[in-house]
Protein backbone atom coordinates (compact mmCIF):
# COMPACT_ATOMS: atom_id res chain seq x y z
CA UNK A 1 0.00 0.00 0.00
CA UNK A 2 1.21 3.50 -0.85
CA UNK A 3 0.29 6.77 0.88
CA UNK A 4 -0.99 10.19 -0.08
CA UNK A 5 -1.87 13.36 1.80
CA UNK A 6 -4.30 16.25 1.42
CA UNK A 7 -4.26 19.70 3.01
CA UNK A 8 -7.36 21.88 2.97
CA UNK A 9 -8.36 25.15 4.58
CA UNK A 10 -11.82 26.80 4.65
CA UNK A 11 -10.10 30.09 3.79
CA UNK A 12 -8.85 28.80 0.43
CA UNK A 13 -12.09 29.05 -1.54
CA UNK A 14 -12.33 28.34 -5.27
CA UNK A 15 -15.97 29.47 -5.60
CA UNK A 16 -19.39 28.75 -4.13
CA UNK A 17 -20.81 25.33 -5.00
CA UNK A 18 -22.94 25.89 -8.08
CA UNK A 19 -26.11 23.78 -8.07
CA UNK A 20 -26.14 23.94 -11.87
CA UNK A 21 -23.11 21.65 -11.81
CA UNK A 22 -25.59 18.82 -11.29
CA UNK A 23 -27.51 19.19 -14.52
CA UNK A 24 -28.46 16.43 -16.94
CA UNK A 25 -29.67 16.20 -20.50
CA UNK A 26 -32.84 14.95 -22.21
CA UNK A 27 -32.67 14.54 -25.99
CA UNK A 28 -35.13 13.03 -28.44
CA UNK A 29 -32.71 10.21 -29.05
CA UNK A 30 -33.33 6.49 -28.69
CA UNK A 31 -35.47 5.82 -25.62
CA UNK A 32 -34.50 8.80 -23.50
CA UNK A 33 -37.94 10.41 -23.90
CA UNK A 34 -40.25 7.65 -25.13
CA UNK A 35 -40.33 4.75 -22.61
CA UNK A 36 -37.72 6.69 -20.64
CA UNK A 37 -39.23 9.72 -18.93
CA UNK A 38 -42.53 9.48 -20.87
CA UNK A 39 -44.65 6.34 -21.24
CA UNK A 40 -48.41 6.94 -20.96
CA UNK A 41 -49.30 3.25 -20.78
CA UNK A 42 -46.90 2.45 -17.95
CA UNK A 43 -48.26 1.31 -14.57
CA UNK A 44 -46.60 4.28 -12.85
CA UNK A 45 -47.60 6.90 -15.47
CA UNK A 46 -49.28 10.04 -14.14
CA UNK A 47 -51.97 12.12 -15.87
CA UNK A 48 -49.35 13.60 -18.23
CA UNK A 49 -47.89 10.23 -19.19
CA UNK A 50 -44.71 10.79 -17.14
CA UNK A 51 -43.19 7.72 -15.50
CA UNK A 52 -43.35 8.41 -11.78
CA UNK A 53 -40.65 5.83 -11.05
CA UNK A 54 -38.26 7.83 -13.27
CA UNK A 55 -39.35 11.12 -11.69
CA UNK A 56 -38.54 9.67 -8.25
CA UNK A 57 -35.11 8.51 -9.41
CA UNK A 58 -34.47 11.92 -11.00
CA UNK A 59 -35.13 13.60 -7.66
CA UNK A 60 -32.94 11.04 -5.87
CA UNK A 61 -30.18 11.69 -8.42
CA UNK A 62 -30.15 15.30 -7.25
CA UNK A 63 -30.62 16.83 -10.68
CA UNK A 64 -30.78 20.63 -10.66
CA UNK A 65 -31.19 21.44 -14.35
CA UNK A 66 -32.08 19.63 -17.60
CA UNK A 67 -30.99 20.62 -21.11
CA UNK A 68 -33.56 19.94 -23.85
CA UNK A 69 -34.30 18.85 -26.66
CA UNK A 70 -30.77 18.19 -27.96
CA UNK A 71 -28.12 17.51 -28.87
CA UNK A 72 -27.90 16.64 -32.54
CA UNK A 73 -31.68 16.30 -32.61
CA UNK A 74 -32.24 20.04 -32.16
CA UNK A 75 -30.43 20.98 -35.38
CA UNK A 76 -33.36 19.69 -37.45
CA UNK A 77 -36.19 20.24 -34.95
CA UNK A 78 -39.36 22.25 -35.56
CA UNK A 79 -40.45 23.18 -32.06
CA UNK A 80 -43.99 23.97 -33.22
CA UNK A 81 -44.52 20.25 -33.91
CA UNK A 82 -44.36 19.51 -30.18
CA UNK A 83 -47.01 21.87 -28.78
CA UNK A 84 -50.78 21.84 -28.70
CA UNK A 85 -53.20 18.90 -28.93
CA UNK A 86 -51.28 15.65 -29.35
CA UNK A 87 -53.71 14.28 -31.92
CA UNK A 88 -52.77 17.13 -34.27
CA UNK A 89 -49.01 16.77 -33.96
CA UNK A 90 -47.17 15.56 -37.07
CA UNK A 91 -44.85 12.58 -37.34
CA UNK A 92 -41.50 13.54 -38.88
CA UNK A 93 -38.38 11.82 -40.13
CA UNK A 94 -35.66 12.56 -37.56
CA UNK A 95 -32.33 12.71 -39.40
CA UNK A 96 -29.82 13.03 -36.58
CA UNK A 97 -30.58 9.61 -35.07
CA UNK A 98 -32.39 8.07 -38.05
CA UNK A 99 -35.78 7.54 -36.44
CA UNK A 100 -39.40 8.65 -36.60
CA UNK A 101 -40.33 11.47 -34.23
CA UNK A 102 -43.99 11.34 -33.11
CA UNK A 103 -43.85 14.70 -31.29
CA UNK A 104 -46.10 13.33 -28.55
CA UNK A 105 -43.65 14.91 -26.10
CA UNK A 106 -42.59 18.51 -26.73
CA UNK A 107 -42.02 21.86 -25.08
CA UNK A 108 -45.34 21.94 -23.19
CA UNK A 109 -44.72 18.49 -21.71
CA UNK A 110 -41.06 19.25 -20.95
CA UNK A 111 -41.94 22.33 -18.90
CA UNK A 112 -44.56 20.38 -16.93
CA UNK A 113 -42.10 17.51 -16.41
CA UNK A 114 -39.45 19.94 -15.10
CA UNK A 115 -41.93 21.36 -12.58
CA UNK A 116 -42.72 17.88 -11.30
CA UNK A 117 -39.05 16.89 -11.17
CA UNK A 118 -38.10 20.16 -9.44
CA UNK A 119 -35.47 21.07 -12.04
CA UNK A 120 -34.58 24.18 -14.01
CA UNK A 121 -35.17 23.94 -17.79
CA UNK A 122 -32.33 24.75 -20.22
CA UNK A 123 -33.69 25.21 -23.75
CA UNK A 124 -31.72 24.61 -26.95
CA UNK A 125 -32.55 26.43 -30.19
CA UNK A 126 -32.27 25.03 -33.71
CA UNK A 127 -29.60 27.06 -35.50
CA UNK A 128 -28.85 24.23 -37.92
CA UNK A 129 -31.81 24.40 -40.31
CA UNK A 130 -33.45 27.49 -38.77
CA UNK A 131 -32.45 30.95 -37.63
CA UNK A 132 -33.31 34.22 -35.90
CA UNK A 133 -37.04 34.36 -36.63
CA UNK A 134 -37.76 30.82 -35.45
CA UNK A 135 -35.81 31.50 -32.25
CA UNK A 136 -37.88 34.62 -31.62
CA UNK A 137 -41.10 32.71 -32.25
CA UNK A 138 -40.09 30.07 -29.71
CA UNK A 139 -39.10 32.74 -27.20
CA UNK A 140 -42.44 34.53 -27.65
CA UNK A 141 -44.39 31.29 -27.21
CA UNK A 142 -42.45 30.33 -24.09
CA UNK A 143 -41.89 33.62 -22.32
CA UNK A 144 -44.21 36.44 -23.41
CA UNK A 145 -47.12 37.01 -20.98
CA UNK A 146 -49.85 37.35 -23.62
CA UNK A 147 -51.52 39.48 -26.23
CA UNK A 148 -49.48 38.22 -29.19
CA UNK A 149 -49.99 35.39 -31.65
CA UNK A 150 -47.52 32.93 -30.14
CA UNK A 151 -48.17 33.76 -26.47
CA UNK A 152 -51.91 33.53 -26.99
CA UNK A 153 -51.42 30.16 -28.65
CA UNK A 154 -49.59 28.95 -25.55
CA UNK A 155 -52.53 30.07 -23.44
CA UNK A 156 -54.89 28.29 -25.83
CA UNK A 157 -52.81 25.16 -25.24
CA UNK A 158 -53.47 25.39 -21.51
CA UNK A 159 -50.58 27.49 -20.14
CA UNK A 160 -51.86 30.97 -19.37
CA UNK A 161 -48.67 31.89 -17.51
CA UNK A 162 -45.37 32.19 -19.40
CA UNK A 163 -42.80 29.45 -18.95
CA UNK A 164 -40.06 31.93 -18.02
CA UNK A 165 -37.18 30.07 -19.68
CA UNK A 166 -34.00 32.03 -18.91
CA UNK A 167 -31.13 29.74 -19.97
CA UNK A 168 -30.81 29.08 -23.73
CA UNK A 169 -28.31 27.21 -25.92
CA UNK A 170 -27.72 28.89 -29.29
CA UNK A 171 -27.59 25.67 -31.29
CA UNK A 172 -25.58 22.50 -30.78
CA UNK A 173 -22.17 21.23 -32.00
CA UNK A 174 -22.30 23.20 -35.24
CA UNK A 175 -18.55 22.69 -35.67
CA UNK A 176 -19.23 18.99 -36.37
CA UNK A 177 -19.55 17.73 -39.98
CA UNK A 178 -22.20 15.27 -38.71
CA UNK A 179 -24.44 18.13 -37.60
CA UNK A 180 -27.49 19.06 -39.66
CA UNK A 181 -26.67 22.59 -40.80
CA UNK A 182 -22.94 22.29 -40.01
CA UNK A 183 -21.26 25.71 -40.24
CA UNK A 184 -17.85 27.33 -40.21
CA UNK A 185 -16.89 29.28 -37.10
CA UNK A 186 -17.45 32.58 -38.89
CA UNK A 187 -20.88 31.50 -40.15
CA UNK A 188 -21.99 30.22 -36.78
CA UNK A 189 -20.50 33.12 -34.80
CA UNK A 190 -22.39 35.64 -36.93
CA UNK A 191 -25.68 33.69 -36.61
CA UNK A 192 -25.23 33.31 -32.86
CA UNK A 193 -24.62 37.05 -32.52
CA UNK A 194 -27.68 37.92 -34.61
CA UNK A 195 -29.88 35.53 -32.64
CA UNK A 196 -28.59 36.68 -29.27
CA UNK A 197 -29.02 40.34 -30.16
CA UNK A 198 -32.61 39.80 -31.27
CA UNK A 199 -33.55 37.70 -28.24
CA UNK A 200 -32.12 40.34 -25.89
CA UNK A 201 -34.31 42.98 -27.55
CA UNK A 202 -37.21 41.08 -25.98
CA UNK A 203 -35.54 40.00 -22.71
CA UNK A 204 -32.20 41.64 -21.91
CA UNK A 205 -31.59 39.41 -18.88
CA UNK A 206 -31.49 36.04 -20.68
CA UNK A 207 -28.49 33.72 -20.17
CA UNK A 208 -27.16 32.56 -23.52
CA UNK A 209 -24.71 29.77 -24.37
CA UNK A 210 -22.66 29.85 -27.57
CA UNK A 211 -21.54 26.57 -29.15
CA UNK A 212 -17.94 25.73 -28.40
CA UNK A 213 -16.09 22.79 -29.88
CA UNK A 214 -17.88 19.45 -29.75
CA UNK A 215 -14.67 17.93 -28.38
CA UNK A 216 -11.09 18.91 -27.64
CA UNK A 217 -9.93 16.52 -30.37
CA UNK A 218 -11.69 18.45 -33.13
CA UNK A 219 -9.23 19.85 -35.73
CA UNK A 220 -10.73 23.31 -35.26
CA UNK A 221 -10.55 23.23 -31.44
CA UNK A 222 -9.24 26.53 -30.11
CA UNK A 223 -9.59 28.42 -33.36
CA UNK A 224 -13.36 27.71 -33.29
CA UNK A 225 -13.74 29.27 -29.83
CA UNK A 226 -11.66 32.25 -30.83
CA UNK A 227 -13.54 32.99 -34.05
CA UNK A 228 -17.00 32.40 -32.57
CA UNK A 229 -16.39 34.60 -29.53
CA UNK A 230 -14.95 37.41 -31.63
CA UNK A 231 -18.39 37.61 -33.24
CA UNK A 232 -20.60 37.30 -30.17
CA UNK A 233 -18.48 37.86 -27.03
CA UNK A 234 -20.51 40.69 -25.50
CA UNK A 235 -23.84 39.10 -26.46
CA UNK A 236 -23.47 35.70 -24.75
CA UNK A 237 -22.66 34.55 -21.22
CA UNK A 238 -21.18 31.06 -21.66
CA UNK A 239 -19.48 28.88 -24.23
CA UNK A 240 -20.11 25.15 -24.31
CA UNK A 241 -17.78 22.19 -23.88
CA UNK A 242 -18.66 18.56 -24.72
CA UNK A 243 -16.58 15.51 -23.77
CA UNK A 244 -17.13 11.76 -23.69
CA UNK A 245 -14.68 9.16 -22.38
CA UNK A 246 -14.41 5.41 -22.73
CA UNK A 247 -12.12 2.44 -22.19
CA UNK A 248 -12.22 1.74 -25.92
CA UNK A 249 -8.93 -0.12 -26.31
CA UNK A 250 -8.58 -1.77 -22.92
CA UNK A 251 -6.30 1.04 -21.71
CA UNK A 252 -7.71 1.03 -18.20
CA UNK A 253 -5.07 3.31 -16.66
CA UNK A 254 -5.71 6.08 -19.20
CA UNK A 255 -9.47 5.66 -18.86
CA UNK A 256 -9.28 6.06 -15.09
CA UNK A 257 -7.33 9.30 -15.65
CA UNK A 258 -9.97 10.80 -17.98
CA UNK A 259 -10.44 13.77 -15.63
CA UNK A 260 -6.93 14.91 -16.57
CA UNK A 261 -8.27 15.57 -20.06
CA UNK A 262 -11.35 17.35 -18.69
CA UNK A 263 -9.11 19.61 -16.58
CA UNK A 264 -7.01 20.52 -19.62
CA UNK A 265 -10.09 21.03 -21.79
CA UNK A 266 -11.64 23.49 -19.35
CA UNK A 267 -8.38 25.36 -18.82
CA UNK A 268 -7.83 25.66 -22.58
CA UNK A 269 -11.31 27.02 -23.29
CA UNK A 270 -11.03 29.48 -20.40
CA UNK A 271 -7.69 30.68 -21.80
CA UNK A 272 -9.19 31.09 -25.29
CA UNK A 273 -12.20 33.00 -23.97
CA UNK A 274 -10.09 35.28 -21.79
CA UNK A 275 -7.75 35.96 -24.72
CA UNK A 276 -10.66 37.15 -26.86
CA UNK A 277 -11.96 39.25 -23.98
CA UNK A 278 -8.56 40.91 -23.67
CA UNK A 279 -8.41 41.51 -27.42
CA UNK A 280 -11.84 43.15 -27.36
CA UNK A 281 -10.98 45.09 -24.19
CA UNK A 282 -14.18 43.78 -22.66
CA UNK A 283 -14.82 43.75 -18.93
CA UNK A 284 -17.16 40.82 -19.37
CA UNK A 285 -16.09 37.26 -18.46
CA UNK A 286 -17.28 34.26 -20.46
CA UNK A 287 -17.83 31.12 -18.39
CA UNK A 288 -18.13 27.45 -19.38
CA UNK A 289 -21.32 25.48 -19.97
CA UNK A 290 -20.06 21.87 -19.93
CA UNK A 291 -23.46 20.77 -21.17
CA UNK A 292 -22.55 17.29 -22.41
CA UNK A 293 -20.23 14.93 -20.55
CA UNK A 294 -20.20 11.23 -19.70
CA UNK A 295 -18.66 7.85 -20.35
CA UNK A 296 -19.72 6.53 -23.77
CA UNK A 297 -18.84 3.27 -25.53
CA UNK A 298 -21.49 2.02 -27.93
CA UNK A 299 -22.30 3.09 -31.49
CA UNK A 300 -20.21 6.25 -31.53
CA UNK A 301 -19.97 5.71 -35.30
CA UNK A 302 -23.66 6.67 -35.54
CA UNK A 303 -22.49 10.27 -35.59
CA UNK A 304 -21.03 9.84 -39.05
CA UNK A 305 -22.26 6.55 -40.56
CA UNK A 306 -24.99 6.68 -43.19
CA UNK A 307 -28.51 5.54 -42.27
CA UNK A 308 -29.96 2.11 -42.82
CA UNK A 309 -33.28 1.36 -44.49
CA UNK A 310 -35.43 1.19 -41.37
CA UNK A 311 -37.07 4.18 -39.64
CA UNK A 312 -38.41 3.35 -36.16
CA UNK A 313 -40.03 5.22 -33.28
CA UNK A 314 -37.68 5.40 -30.29
CA UNK A 315 -35.24 2.67 -31.36
CA UNK A 316 -32.70 1.47 -28.82
CA UNK A 317 -29.64 3.71 -29.26
CA UNK A 318 -26.35 3.63 -27.28
CA UNK A 319 -27.86 2.03 -24.18
CA UNK A 320 -24.50 1.58 -22.50
CA UNK A 321 -24.40 -0.82 -19.57
CA UNK A 322 -22.12 0.93 -17.08
CA UNK A 323 -19.74 -0.88 -14.73
CA UNK A 324 -17.87 -0.12 -11.54
CA UNK A 325 -14.87 1.46 -13.33
CA UNK A 326 -17.24 3.76 -15.24
CA UNK A 327 -18.74 4.91 -11.94
CA UNK A 328 -15.26 5.75 -10.62
CA UNK A 329 -14.53 7.81 -13.73
CA UNK A 330 -17.87 9.64 -13.48
CA UNK A 331 -17.05 10.44 -9.84
CA UNK A 332 -13.65 11.79 -10.90
CA UNK A 333 -15.18 13.93 -13.67
CA UNK A 334 -17.47 15.47 -11.05
CA UNK A 335 -14.38 16.26 -8.99
CA UNK A 336 -12.95 18.08 -12.02
CA UNK A 337 -16.15 20.06 -12.57
CA UNK A 338 -16.33 21.09 -8.91
CA UNK A 339 -12.64 22.04 -8.93
CA UNK A 340 -13.43 24.48 -11.76
CA UNK A 341 -16.50 25.99 -10.11
CA UNK A 342 -15.02 29.44 -10.58
CA UNK A 343 -15.52 29.09 -14.36
CA UNK A 344 -17.89 26.16 -14.97
CA UNK A 345 -21.32 27.76 -14.65
CA UNK A 346 -23.40 24.85 -16.00
CA UNK A 347 -22.76 21.12 -16.45
CA UNK A 348 -25.04 18.43 -17.90
CA UNK A 349 -24.49 14.68 -17.61
CA UNK A 350 -25.66 13.25 -20.93
CA UNK A 351 -28.23 11.76 -20.84
CA UNK A 352 -30.81 11.15 -18.11
CA UNK A 353 -32.61 7.93 -19.10
CA UNK A 354 -31.60 4.86 -21.17
CA UNK A 355 -29.25 6.66 -23.60
CA UNK A 356 -25.76 6.62 -21.98
CA UNK A 357 -27.68 7.28 -18.80
CA UNK A 358 -27.62 6.77 -15.01
CA UNK A 359 -31.26 5.63 -15.09
CA UNK A 360 -32.41 2.62 -17.11
CA UNK A 361 -35.94 1.50 -17.85
CA UNK A 362 -37.79 -1.24 -19.66
CA UNK A 363 -41.00 -0.47 -21.58
CA UNK A 364 -43.86 -1.48 -19.29
CA UNK A 365 -41.27 -2.69 -16.78
CA UNK A 366 -38.96 -1.49 -14.02
CA UNK A 367 -36.54 1.40 -13.73
CA UNK A 368 -33.17 0.98 -12.00
CA UNK A 369 -29.95 2.78 -11.14
CA UNK A 370 -26.78 2.20 -13.14
CA UNK A 371 -23.50 2.26 -11.14
CA UNK A 372 -22.82 5.80 -12.45
CA UNK A 373 -26.00 6.98 -10.71
CA UNK A 374 -24.42 6.75 -7.27
CA UNK A 375 -21.40 9.11 -7.41
CA UNK A 376 -23.59 11.75 -9.06
CA UNK A 377 -26.38 11.43 -6.49
CA UNK A 378 -24.04 11.42 -3.50
CA UNK A 379 -21.92 14.31 -4.74
CA UNK A 380 -25.05 16.35 -5.47
CA UNK A 381 -26.37 15.62 -1.98
CA UNK A 382 -23.18 16.33 -0.03
CA UNK A 383 -21.48 19.16 -1.95
CA UNK A 384 -22.54 22.44 -0.33
CA UNK A 385 -21.24 25.86 0.62
CA UNK A 386 -17.88 26.62 -0.95
CA UNK A 387 -15.51 24.54 -3.05
CA UNK A 388 -12.07 24.44 -1.42
CA UNK A 389 -8.68 24.32 -3.08
CA UNK A 390 -7.09 21.03 -2.04
CA UNK A 391 -3.32 20.54 -2.00
CA UNK A 392 -2.59 16.91 -2.84
CA UNK A 393 0.60 14.90 -2.49
CA UNK A 394 0.14 11.55 -4.20
CA UNK A 395 2.06 8.68 -5.75
CA UNK A 396 1.98 8.67 -9.55
CA UNK A 397 0.55 6.12 -11.97
CA UNK A 398 1.66 5.74 -15.58
CA UNK A 399 -0.80 6.14 -18.46
CA UNK A 400 -0.30 5.90 -22.20
CA UNK A 401 -2.43 8.97 -22.97
CA UNK A 402 -1.47 11.37 -20.21
CA UNK A 403 1.93 10.24 -18.95
CA UNK A 404 2.33 10.06 -15.18
CA UNK A 405 -0.67 11.34 -13.23
CA UNK A 406 -1.50 11.43 -9.50
CA UNK A 407 -3.10 8.22 -8.30
CA UNK A 408 -5.31 10.18 -5.90
CA UNK A 409 -7.48 13.07 -7.05
CA UNK A 410 -9.70 15.02 -4.67
CA UNK A 411 -11.89 18.04 -4.06
CA UNK A 412 -13.65 19.30 -0.93
CA UNK A 413 -16.54 21.58 -0.01
CA UNK A 414 -17.18 23.39 3.26
CA UNK A 415 -20.49 24.73 4.56
CA UNK A 416 -21.05 26.14 8.05
CA UNK A 417 -18.93 23.61 9.89
CA UNK A 418 -19.69 20.67 7.58
CA UNK A 419 -16.94 19.29 5.38
CA UNK A 420 -17.36 17.00 2.38
CA UNK A 421 -14.34 15.34 0.72
CA UNK A 422 -14.54 13.46 -2.59
CA UNK A 423 -11.65 11.20 -3.62
CA UNK A 424 -10.67 8.69 -6.28
CA UNK A 425 -7.89 6.16 -6.45
CA UNK A 426 -6.92 5.78 -10.12
CA UNK A 427 -4.46 2.98 -9.48
CA UNK A 428 -5.45 -0.25 -11.16
CA UNK A 429 -3.86 -2.56 -8.60
CA UNK A 430 -2.69 -0.72 -5.48
CA UNK A 431 -4.55 0.65 -2.47
CA UNK A 432 -3.61 4.09 -1.13
CA UNK A 433 -3.83 5.29 2.46
CA UNK A 434 -4.79 8.96 2.42
CA UNK A 435 -4.13 11.35 5.28
CA UNK A 436 -6.21 14.54 5.32
CA UNK A 437 -5.17 17.49 7.47
CA UNK A 438 -8.48 18.81 8.85
CA UNK A 439 -6.92 20.85 11.67
CA UNK A 440 -7.95 24.15 10.07
CA UNK A 441 -11.60 23.10 10.27
CA UNK A 442 -13.77 22.52 13.36
CA UNK A 443 -14.86 19.02 12.32
CA UNK A 444 -14.70 16.29 14.96
CA UNK A 445 -17.10 13.62 13.68
CA UNK A 446 -17.45 11.48 10.55
CA UNK A 447 -21.08 11.46 9.45
CA UNK A 448 -20.76 9.32 6.31
CA UNK A 449 -18.00 7.38 4.59
CA UNK A 450 -19.13 5.75 1.36
CA UNK A 451 -16.98 4.07 -1.27
CA UNK A 452 -17.49 2.34 -4.59
CA UNK A 453 -15.02 -0.46 -5.24
CA UNK A 454 -14.89 -4.20 -5.77
CA UNK A 455 -12.95 -7.15 -7.10
CA UNK A 456 -14.71 -6.97 -10.48
CA UNK A 457 -14.29 -3.59 -12.15
CA UNK A 458 -16.64 -4.76 -14.93
CA UNK A 459 -19.55 -5.51 -12.58
CA UNK A 460 -22.86 -4.00 -13.70
CA UNK A 461 -26.44 -3.57 -12.49
CA UNK A 462 -29.51 -4.89 -14.27
CA UNK A 463 -33.28 -5.10 -13.90
CA UNK A 464 -32.81 -8.48 -12.19
CA UNK A 465 -29.88 -7.30 -10.02
CA UNK A 466 -30.34 -3.52 -9.65
CA UNK A 467 -28.07 -3.11 -6.61
CA UNK A 468 -25.12 -5.32 -7.50
CA UNK A 469 -22.87 -2.25 -7.78
CA UNK A 470 -23.68 0.30 -5.09
CA UNK A 471 -21.88 2.40 -2.46
CA UNK A 472 -20.78 0.64 0.68
CA UNK A 473 -19.48 1.95 4.02
CA UNK A 474 -15.73 2.48 4.16
CA UNK A 475 -14.75 1.00 7.52
CA UNK A 476 -11.15 2.27 7.35
CA UNK A 477 -11.99 5.91 8.13
CA UNK A 478 -10.56 7.45 11.32
CA UNK A 479 -10.62 11.05 12.57
CA UNK A 480 -8.30 11.92 15.45
CA UNK A 481 -6.76 15.22 16.55
CA UNK A 482 -7.38 17.05 13.27
CA UNK A 483 -6.17 14.20 11.08
CA UNK A 484 -8.44 12.09 8.92
CA UNK A 485 -7.18 8.81 7.47
CA UNK A 486 -8.92 6.64 4.90
CA UNK A 487 -7.82 3.70 2.78
CA UNK A 488 -8.81 3.87 -0.88
CA UNK A 489 -8.95 0.47 -2.62
CA UNK A 490 -7.73 0.24 -6.23
CA UNK A 491 -10.16 1.67 -8.79
CA UNK A 492 -12.37 3.35 -6.21
CA UNK A 493 -14.42 6.48 -5.55
CA UNK A 494 -15.09 7.73 -2.01
CA UNK A 495 -17.24 10.44 -0.43
CA UNK A 496 -16.76 11.59 3.16
CA UNK A 497 -19.04 13.86 5.18
CA UNK A 498 -17.80 15.35 8.46
CA UNK A 499 -18.87 17.93 11.02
Amino acid sequence: MTSASLVLDPSFIVAPVNRRTFGTFVEHMGRCVYTGIYEPGHATADEDGFRKDVLELTRELGVSLVRYPGGNFVSGYRWEDGVGPREHRPRRLELAWHSVETNQFGLDEFVRWCAKAGVEPMMAINLGTRGVQEALDLQEYANHPGGTAWSDLRAEHGASSPYGLKLWCLGNELDGPWQIGHKTAAEYGRLAAETARAMRMVEPDLELVACGSSGSGMPTFGSWEREVLRECYDLVDHISCHAYYGDDNGDVASFLASAVDMDRFIDSVVASADHVGAELKSRKRIDISFDEWNVWYKDRSRLTDGPGDQWEVAPRRIEDEYNLADAVVVGNLLISLLRHSDRVAVACLAQLANVIAPIMTEPGGPAWRQPTFHPFAITSRLAAGSVLRVETSSPLVSTDKFGEVPAVDAVATYDEGKLAVFLVNRSVDEAVEVTVDTSRTPVTEVLEALSMYGDDRLAVNSAEHPDRVAPRPNESVKLEDGTLTVTLPPISWTALSLR
